[in-house]
């Protein structure tokens, strides 16, 4: 009988948290300036152009029948948002953009399931 109310207040505890939990986090809003704008947008070209040099870009324009000239022509009619998008949006693009953090992932999971099977008495011969 004594456990009730230890229980009670856990339990009120653990729901209060939990509603605490789930409330949006804040968030920051803020006027950029003109020259700021123009800053992001022309990293935002840079990269772009960057992308449009590549080898891989390229030939596959020219399979499609596009010159880098004309594709730049056609980024540049975009809004300012639509060209940070595209930029942002590059790094997943590329071939292997992402590759290597799996597989570190990849290594580190061998590795895990080698550590746990020494330690549990079993060899492991790599042949």
């Amino acid at each position: 009988m004594q456990k009730k109310p230890f229980f009670k207040m856990v339990s009120l505890y653990l729901i209060f948290a939990t509603l605490l939990l789930t409330l949006p986090s804040q968030g920051w809003a803020m006027f950029i300036t003109s020259s700021q704008t123009a800053s992001v947008k022309k990293t935002d070209m840079i990269v772009i152009q960057k992308a449009l040099e590549s080898g891989v870009v390229k030939q596959r324009m020219m399979d499609y029948g596009l010159s880098s000239e004309e594709a730049l022509a056609r980024i540049n009619g975009l809004s300012d948002e639509q060209i940070h998008q595209v930029a942002a949006n590059l790094d997943a693009l590329q071939a292997g953009a992402d590759d290597v953090g799996a597989l570190i992932f990849l290594v580190l999971v061998v590795i895990l399931v080698v550590v746990i099977l020494q330690a549990t008495g079993h060899k492991v011969v790599v042949r």
